[in-house]
């Protein structure tokens, strides 16, 4: 299977659905380890000249995920803002606006992942240094997701940890929405199209 490096018309020629079934159909190589066969190097020079991502992904700095790889996507394929907990702030946002209005992406992926540390310290209440502020993002998510009678709201139960790594990224979605008016009017008029997705650190399985 042939691989090419995005170039502005190939960009302009994928539309928001096409984006994220490009990272879906990425991801199904990656678990069936039929990653494609590219020469980074190659894609270097190609994207010397100037960069034609087709998306960008919000993710955590787990280093059991990273990016390209999981999506088996090359050089120039993606951008990743990758922050503990997959969170957004100002500074994230601004990056989203570039690589959506600026940079042409046309479709944001915020990606949590099972066993999260961060979301585990958030649960937890953890204080250390600024992460504690940066855990504060993920409280929201701790304070929203229900447990059973009797049922532990710490990390010590990971069934809860988890659906609070996916309630985070309904979350995070939300503020992007709301604290970006440039993202939230592109997703409007259907320039772009934002959408949450979870990763199994036991599978490498991605679910949108």
């Amino acid at each position: 299977m042939s691989t090419i490096t995005q170039t502005a018309q190939s960009q302009a020629s994928i539309t928001p659905t096409q984006a994220i079934e490009l990272l879906k159909d990425g991801n199904q190589r990656f678990v069936e380890k039929k990653q494609l066969n590219r020469d980074l190097l190659v894609q270097v020079e190609e994207t010397a000249g100037g960069q034609y991502p087709f998306a960008a992904v919000v993710s955590c700095i787990d280093s059991r995920i990273p990016t390209e790889v999981v999506f088996d996507q090359g050089i120039g394929d993606i951008f990743n803002a990758r922050v503990a907990g997959n969170i957004v702030n100002e500074d994230i946002l601004g990056s989203l606006e570039f690589a959506c209005k600026l940079a042409g992406a046309k479709a944001i992926v915020v990606m949590g992942h099972t066993a999260c540390g961060a979301v585990k310290g958030a649960c937890d209440d953890a204080k250390l240094g600024n992460l504690t502020q940066m855990l504060g993002k993920i409280k929201p998510a701790v304070e929203q997701t229900k447990t059973g009678e009797g049922e532990a709201r710490n990390s010590g139960n990971i069934q809860f940890v988890n659906n609070v790594a996916s309630k985070n990224v309904e979350l995070t979605i939300e503020n992007i929405k709301s604290q970006s008016t440039v993202l939230k009017e592109m997703t409007d008029n259907g320039e772009i199209t934002i959408v949450g997705a979870m990763y199994d650190v036991k599978t490498g399985l991605i679910t949108f």
